[in-house]
Parts: C-alpha cells; sequence; structure tokens
C-alpha cells in the first residue's frame, strides 16, 4: 500500500495523543506532528480546519477527522483501506485520556 499523508494535530503529553501515535507506529506510517499547546499557531490552524478545540485530530490524505481516538484513528484506516489489517500489538494504550483525566483512586472513609 501507498504511505498516505498524515496531519495530527496532538499535545506532546496526553493519553489520546499517545494513542494516536501509538496506531500510526503499529502501522509503520510516518507523520508530520503539529504541537497544540506549545505552538498557538498550530492551535489555530487545527481550529481553522475543524471548527472545533478538541484534539487529537488527524488528517489522512485530506480527511480530517476530528477529537479522535486511536481506535477510531485505525478504525477509519481500515475501514477506507488506508492500511491493511495486522496482528501486531500497539505499543501503547489507544483509547485512553490524560492522566490528568484519568478518574482517581479513593480511599473510603468509614464513621462510627
Amino acid at each position: 500500500m501507498e504511505q498516505p499523508n498524515i496531519t495530527c494535530y496532538l499535545k506532546p503529553t496526553c493519553g489520546w495523543s499517545e494513542g494516536v501515535r501509538a496506531v500510526l507506529r503499529k502501522y509503520g506510517l510516518t507523520w508530520e506532528e503539529k504541537d497544540v499547546i506549545n505552538n498557538p499557531e498550530h492551535r489555530a490552524e487545527m481550529v481553522e480546519r475543524t471548527g472545533q478545540m478538541l484534539q487529537p485530530c488527524v488528517d489522512i490524505n485530506g480527511n480530517m477527522l476530528a477529537d479522535v481516538s486511536g481506535d477510531e484513528v485505525e478504525a477509519w484506516m481500515l475501514a477506507n483501506n488506508v492500511v491493511s489489517a495486522t496482528n501486531a500489538e500497539a505499543d501503547a494504550p489507544t483509547d485512553q485520556p490524560c492522566a490528568h483525566e484519568m478518574p482517581q483512586s479513593q480511599s473510603m472513609q468509614f464513621k462510627n
């Protein structure tokens, strides 16, 4: 298969962003990464192109997938014959929020 043209609008450290990267690595794909946290121009470009402010956003051959998980990117690529199914495993979780969005475990407090 021909290498697709992929541009990703991602955060440097985020579970959702890392999930997208993991899927792209799983299939041996290359991509242009645009940091939407440290580069306000990239964030503005993402908002202009998608009409929304949530990330990750992934453009594959001119098809914009907005606010997606790695699982959603993989499903789209398979459904649109961008990649072929593989038994390879992703090297990171592909559908997980950023660490600060994860539920915190709490101990139970009992009253006497």
